[in-house]
């Protein structure tokens, strides 16, 4: 699933302590989207529970085409699948340019 204005490598701020200490609030990162994610992936989802909210997690194991086990590397401070299941992951989150860039892991 590309984003709406076609660019396969938008840039997003991220919001929220879930992925201390790999990604942190206000990062700016860049995702590419309908990238195939493995095991490890920081990754952007969404949730049938939620629709409308994007969150970057961890891929830890796949449960079906598209879905996904995925869970926050602040395990105190992170909603993901412990609580809401398999989310649907839309693409793999590359590089953090703002304001620790790097390549994520």
């Amino acid at each position: 699933m590309a984003p709406r204005d076609g660019n396969p490598l938008p840039l997003l701020r991220v919001r929220g302590p879930s992925m201390v200490p790999a990604v942190r609030d206000g990062d700016v990162v860049v995702v590419r989207y309908g990238a195939v994610p493995k095991a490890g992936d920081v990754v952007l989802v969404r949730w049938a529970a939620r629709p409308g909210q994007l969150s970057v997690k961890r891929a830890r194991e796949q449960r079906g085409s598209g879905l996904w086990q995925v869970l926050g590397d602040n395990q105190f401070g992170s909603t993901d699948s412990r609580t809401l299941g398999p989310a649907e992951v839309l693409g793999v989150v590359r590089w953090r340019l703002w304001p620790r860039p790097g390549r994520l892991r």
